[in-house]
């Protein structure tokens, strides 16, 4: 077994336990591996261990490893790094997800520029519980406005939200945070919007987002090694 696939392993068995403990099936939690900076390679590994959901960053970085493993059935492709306005054109044809949308106005372009024959892009809201300026995403009271946009756009659908909380050791303020973003979910889907994706949590509080409600785990370094 490759250390990838060995840590994958690892990765998936502490998803289990987290479930195990917050009462949830394992099988509600999807796990994406985060594989920015990291080679092709890497990524094919961790696909000829089971793993299909990569995350990547930088558009042009995933168009490439997209290309380069165009071979491999079943891959997924999802954008949880910042998207720019001239980079939408080459998102909406690349990927599948687009987990980091924080403004109307890239949601719009996502859905212009979405290839037809393609299925509908889906999206995550980005919101910023943790109010940091260094980070994307809208303040959770804006959440809502922007979700009723997004939802009315065609060649997109919205699936629900992402949030990057502010890294801590503390469980308990990781679990508040993570609280917030499940709560902010909770209020979309209250609004009637069919979402079904809280994206939150990585290499080192997946527990206690997983305790939280995170439907989806983005982890990197516990399954590549420490970012080259």
């Amino acid at each position: 077994m490759t250390s990838i696939s060995a840590n994958l392993q690892a990765v998936k068995s502490r998803i289990v336990a987290a479930c195990a403990a917050a009462g949830r099936d394992p099988a509600t939690v999807t796990l994406l591996a985060v594989s920015k900076t990291w080679p092709a390679g890497a990524v094919r590994e961790a696909a000829a261990a089971g793993q299909r959901a990569f995350g990547e960053n930088y558009v042009q970085e995933a168009a490439a490893k997209r290309a380069a493993l165009a071979d491999l059935p079943g891959v997924e492709w999802r954008m949880i790094g910042p998207l720019q306005s001239n980079k939408t054109a080459l998102a909406a044809a690349v990927f599948d997800w687009v987990e980091s949308v924080d403004r109307l106005k890239i949601a719009q372009r996502l859905a212009a520029q979405r290839p037809e024959g393609m299925p509908a892009l889906c999206v995550c809201i980005e919101v910023n519980v943790s109010g940091e300026a260094t980070k994307g995403g809208v303040p959770p009271a804006e959440a809502p406005a922007l979700a009723a946009a997004i939802a009315a756009l065609p060649r997109v659908r919205l699936r629900g939200v992402m949030g990057i909380p502010a890294p801590t050791p503390d469980v308990r303020q990781q679990r508040a945070q993570f609280r917030a973003l499940r709560e902010c979910f909770d209020a979309l889907r209250a609004t009637g919007l069919p979402l079904d994706t809280l994206s939150m949590g990585m290499s080192a509080d997946l527990e206690a987002a997983i305790a939280e409600g995170a439907t989806q785990v983005r982890v990197g370094t516990a399954i590549f090694g420490e970012r080259r």
